[in-house]
């Protein structure tokens, strides 16, 4: 599945390509979470909306964090694993520190309208988006698209 070279792509679906990256499944997990944290347009029409199939914004959250434990180290320490570059890791901590500290804030299940409403919810869409267009550039994806439904992540990595 993986090719050998960077910037070969076997294969994509819902917009995440299976690339080089040694814990590629890790690494669509993260990207998933980043373009919904990100997209504002998103954030209204589905998750305020209450569409089925994108989870919300706990979700994502989770799919942040989960099985990387960044809310407990840098995204430094998946350089070459994960993330391309320091840059990379960078700009997801910075996204992971925003998210977390607004979902410690108003707990893991508000609803959505709380963590939208939050003061720092800007800054923190603001940080997901630079994440998030820095990590679909890398893979040599539009970071552009509307985020894909949980299935086709699901469907992507294996995951059941």
């Amino acid at each position: 599945m993986n090719s050998s070279r960077r910037g070969r792509h076997s294969s994509t679906m819902g917009g995440m390509p299976l690339n080089d990256m040694p814990w590629w499944r890790w690494r669509a997990n993260v990207r998933s979470a980043l373009h919904m944290l990100s997209d504002v347009r998103f954030h209204q029409e589905c998750w305020l909306a209450g569409a089925d199939g994108y989870g919300d914004v706990t979700d994502a959250v989770y799919r942040l964090v989960e099985d990387t434990w960044l809310d407990n180290w840098s995204a430094e320490k998946y350089v070459g694993t994960i993330f391309r570059d320091a840059t990379e890791a960078q700009l997801v901590d910075l996204a992971v520190l925003r998210v977390l500290r607004i979902m410690h804030q108003v707990g893991p299940d508000a609803p959505v309208s709380a963590y939208l409403e939050h003061p720092g919810w800007p800054e923190a869409v603001h940080a997901a988006r630079d994440a998030h267009v820095r990590l679909s550039a890398a893979d040599g994806e539009d970071p552009d698209v509307p985020p894909s439904p949980l299935h086709a992540l699901r469907a992507l990595t294996g995951a059941v």
